[in-house]
């Protein structure tokens, strides 16, 4: 079955917005008309005060760390389980990466791993809100604000989340997220800032394009960086953002379907709700129970032999040789990191998966786990 993991929902609204980005967005007062709409609606839908598109996610975490001056000799706190796009500008300012454990019920950095981390060094955290799903965070907000560590919440993939009320992105001193090609809106490629702190804002917004100054063309004050949006992406994104609670319910529904077909099966885990709000299920992802016995390359590799494609859950970081590998000392530092990675695949997450085609999958997992399958989905 041609079934796509991620994908993202393109209507004629998006097509007829880039086509004007096209025809009329390169000259006066429409050249970066899209980029500064589609920051302002960001900002004001996540009830910021400012927001900067970038290139991608990764260099909004780039601009953020280099605004606040970490550097050599300090330290930052990242979740083991996450893409490496949250850690890599940590080791790029000179930096040390450190990697805190997970919660078992979220699957996001845990108050207690951050506190068994923290250090003298330690100058900021990054929070994941991984697929989705929300930490608990004013737990972890307590434990930076207890030891004065700056945090920044990585909302990459979890635009439409909210947590006792509050959404995703409006956490911590800062807040990044991405519009990678699978995310909930899209550019293609992109990302966005957001920040309330005046001082912070300029600095970020003074560093992303080559350190201008703002009195004289061509005058740079510093080295600095090419991070600057596109206009004719930017209106991509502004045309999904007018959509942004319908692509929401649509990745919910992916996660309510799932849990329709495993409904009744015990010690299999799926994305949960946070409390006091919604998960935004970017990408729906399962926890098999130590009951199955079965790790994710086995049932990747199941999934596979049916005619499905898998994706695994993400690794620790710390595992990665990029930091190194695995080790005894790794694994004892975050042991539910470790294991909860091992026993997790993602599920297909694309906007243009029919319930059909969700029931097929799920069928092929119920049968790698021993169940029935299921002619039709339940009520």
């Amino acid at each position: 079955m041609n079934l796509e993991l991620f994908g993202p929902s393109i209507t004629d609204h998006e097509i007829d917005t880039v086509m004007d980005a096209m025809k009329n967005g390169w000259y006066g007062e429409k050249k970066y008309w899209y980029v500064e709409n589609f920051e302002a609606e960001f900002a004001q839908y996540h009830h910021r005060k400012y927001a900067l598109m970038t290139p991608n996610c990764t260099s909004a975490i780039h601009l953020i760390l280099l605004a606040l001056g970490i550097g050599a000799g300090d330290e930052v706190v990242v979740p083991e389980c996450t893409w490496i796009a949250s850690a890599t500008h940590i080791t790029h300012v000179g930096a040390t990466t450190v990697f805190a454990d997970v919660d078992e019920s979220t699957w996001c950095m845990s108050a207690e791993g951050l506190e068994r981390v923290i250090t003298p060094r330690t100058k900021a955290v990054i929070v994941v809100d991984l697929y989705g799903n929300m930490p608990d965070m004013d737990a972890l907000q307590q434990v930076a604000d207890k030891h004065g560590i700056t945090l920044i919440e990585d909302a990459a993939g979890a635009l439409g989340s909210v947590y006792h009320g509050k959404k995703a992105g409006s956490f911590g001193i800062a807040s990044v997220f991405s519009f990678h090609r699978t995310k909930t809106i899209t550019t293609g490629e992109g990302g966005m800032l957001l920040l309330d702190d005046d001082a912070l804002y300029e600095r970020c917004h003074f560093l992303r394009d080559h350190g201008r100054s703002k009195e004289k063309h061509y005058y740079n004050a510093e080295v600095a960086y090419k991070y600057m949006p596109c206009n004719l992406l930017a209106s991509l994104g502004y045309a999904q953002l007018q959509r942004v609670e319908a692509l929401v319910e649509a990745k919910r529904h992916l996660l309510q379907v799932f849990r329709s077909i495993f409904a009744g099966i015990s010690d299999l885990y799926l994305n949960p709700e946070p409390p006091g709000g919604r998960n935004g299920a970017w990408c729906t992802a399962l926890i098999f129970g130590k009951s199955f016995g079965l790790n994710k390359e086995q049932a990747i590799e199941k999934l596979e032999a049916m005619g499905f494609e898998g994706r695994p859950f993400f690794y620790p970081l710390s595992a990665m040789p990029a930091y190194g590998g695995e080790s005894a000392e790794k694994r004892a530092n975050a042991p539910v990191a470790y294991d909860l990675s091992q026993r997790g695949i993602c599920l297909p997450a694309a906007f243009n998966t029919s319930d059909e085609q969700l029931l097929a999958y799920g069928n092929a997992i119920r049968s790698i786990i021993g169940e029935k399958t299921l002619d039709a989905l339940n009520d």
